[in-house]
Formats: C-alpha cells, sequence, structure tokens
C-alpha cells in the first residue's frame, strides 16, 4: 500500500480483516499516524492490545513487522548492529595468508557483509516500507530512549566504519508503553499518541466470539483437508 492509497475506510477495513475489534478514535488515530508518517505511541495497562496494534498495523499495509522487545539494559549493540566477529576473524585471516596490507584487510572485515543487522538498522535498510514496533519503550534505560530520537527523527543511523545509512522507505513506527515509568518529553513530541485502556465487558465477549469463530474455521479447513 503506498502513501496516496491510505485513506480512513482502508484503516477500517484492515483492522476488521485482522479482526481487531476497535474504536472511531482509534482507527482516526492509526490514519493519521501512516498519513502523517509519524511514529505513534501507544501507552495503557499490560494485555490492553497494545502490541496488537503493530501487529494489525502491518496486516493492513501488508508489509513485514520488525520487533524491537525493549528491555532494561539493552544497548545500541542488541537493538541496532553488531559486527560478525567470528567472521570477521576468519576473513583476516585469508586476507593476510595473501599478504594483504591492513587498509586492505579492513575494507573488507568493515562492510555491509560483516553487519550483524538488529531491529533497528534492519528498519532502516529493508528495501520496502516495513512497521517498526518498539515494545515497551518504558521498559529500556533513559540513554536508549535518547539514542531512539535520532532514529525516529532522520529515520538513519550513524556507523562509523561505514557512514550514514538513510532509510529508503520510512518505516511505520509504533511504541508502547505499560507506564512502568514516563516517557520523556522530547520522545513524545515526535509522537502521536493514544492511550489504550481494557474494553469493557461486551467489547471482551464480541473478541472472544471473533477469536472462537477464526479458531472454529481454521480447524474445519484443516480437517477438510485431512
Amino acid at each position: 500500500m503506498i502513501h496516496g492509497e491510505i485513506t480512513p475506510e482502508l484503516v477500517r477495513q484492515g483492522l476488521q480483516r485482522a479482526r481487531y475489534l476497535t474504536t472511531p478514535r482509534v482507527e482516526t488515530v492509526l490514519y493519521l499516524a501512516l498519513v502523517l508518517e509519524k511514529p505513534l505511541l501507544i501507552e495503557g495497562p499490560a494485555g490492553a492490545g497494545k502490541t496488537e496494534i503493530g501487529k494489525v498495523m502491518a496486516a493492513t499495509l501488508k508489509t513485514d513487522l520488525v520487533r524491537l522487545q525493549c528491555y532494561e539494559g539493552l544497548d545500541e549493540a542488541k537493538a541496532l548492529y553488531e559486527w560478525n566477529y567470528q567472521k570477521q576473524l576468519l576473513r583476516v585471516q585469508a586476507d593476510r595468508a595473501q599478504d594483504l596490507s591492513w587498509d586492505e584487510v579492513t575494507q573488507h572485515i568493515f562492510s555491509r557483509e560483516y553487519l550483524l543487522e538488529r531491529p533497528l538498522l534492519r528498519a532502516v535498510t529493508t528495501g520496502h516500507k516495513v512497521v517498526l514496533l518498539i515494545d515497551e519503550v518504558d521498559k529500556a534505560d533513559e540513554e536508549f530512549e535518547a539514542f531512539l530520537l535520532e532514529v525516529l527523527s532522520e529515520f538513519q543511523v550513524s556507523i562509523p566504519e561505514i557512514g550514514t545509512i538513510r532509510a529508503q522507505h520510512r518505516p511505520a513506527v509504533v511504541l508502547t508503553s505499560n507506564r512502568a515509568r514516563e516517557i520523556s518529553e522530547a520522545l513524545k513530541r515526535r509522537c502521536l499518541y493514544l492511550y489504550l485502556d481494557f474494553p469493557g465487558l461486551d467489547i471482551e465477549r464480541e473478541i472472544i466470539r471473533r477469536r472462537f469463530r477464526s479458531w472454529a474455521s481454521a480447524c474445519a479447513t484443516r480437517s477438510r483437508a485431512s
């Protein structure tokens, strides 16, 4: 789905196809996040359906979901990229055996071939638009949250040995938070905001009914296939 094709009706239909029971308010915020190409920050209690919105958005756009699960101690290396040290070492040994200079060796080992892409870099380098789900960002340290600002502002990644890599296709970004701690104002200013609470009894009943109907249909299909 390209930018010009995104309409409120298409967002609504995408949610319906994914059997995600929602409200006009949620549909409007999702639509605005897509057409404005702004990150969407969703806060609310655990189990309210925040993560599911990222999955539904990917299904609506018919694209890949790239998920970064946040936790205490998460750093750039785990979220962005690491060098494949074992592969680099093998290349160094092979190059030195051929009497190559150190400059020639470094040109080999510090190239894209030896990068281990983590979720943030993968979302930037993928050759098509993806949905980047940054899940439970409130569990990450404030230092990591500050690091996210560059990525979410410019959708580019700086790798000293290679240079700056810019996204050819700006990813759709969903951040979720259980409000374990307050998210910084700097990050909030870069996002559209949605608070998602637990659904009422009637909506929960309808969710269960739809899930059961989907499960029963899948079982019937498998039974006929066997």
